[in-house]
């Protein structure tokens, strides 16, 4: 009983959960341009406009779990992936969710697939059909009024297992 009352007042003392305020139209469009403009550049082999939307310090996990940091890394990066084993591939973005943090920070979650593939190293399992799924979690940040990312996680979605008989 002890418990309870501690908890309730502990509860009691905490200040209250203020709401954002909403967040304009503009901020998710803006966003979602970036992310189109991103599978356009993937399309056209361009890496360098791939990284464009990048910070000097966006933090990069792709789907072979490496872990790589800086705009111009992440450029020289998709330069070769581009380059090799993902050359002449597209890219296609469904943005799933748009989550803003605060007014300045919005956590985008984007269904990601890489259609055309035909090899990939190993790690990667490429399916008949050709199409790499990932999910893809990019981190946006507002500076001087632009839309910057400065966190780019993609995760490899695997294929469901047959049931077990």
């Amino acid at each position: 009983m002890l418990t309870l009352t501690a908890i309730a007042l502990l509860t009691l003392a905490l200040p209250p959960i203020q709401a954002l305020p909403p967040v304009p139209a503009a901020d998710e469009t803006a966003i979602r341009a970036i992310v189109a403009q991103q599978a356009d550049a993937w399309n056209a082999g361009d890496a360098r406009g791939y990284a464009r939307h990048m910070t000097a310090e966006v933090a990069f996990t792709n789907l072979f779990g490496m872990v790589i940091y800086g705009g111009p890394a992440f450029e020289a990066r998709h330069a070769e992936i581009l380059s090799t084993f993902y050359k002449g591939t597209t890219k296609h973005h469904v943005v799933r969710r748009i989550r803003f943090v605060t007014p300045d920070v919005a956590i985008v979650d984007i269904d990601n697939e890489v259609r055309g593939v035909k090899s990939m190293p190993p790690g990667i399992v490429v399916p008949p059909d050709g199409v790499i799924k990932t999910q893809l979690m990019e981190v946006f940040v507002r500076r001087d009024g632009r839309w910057w990312i400065e966190a780019y996680h993609n995760v490899d979605v695997k294929p469901a297992s047959p049931p077990r008989v």
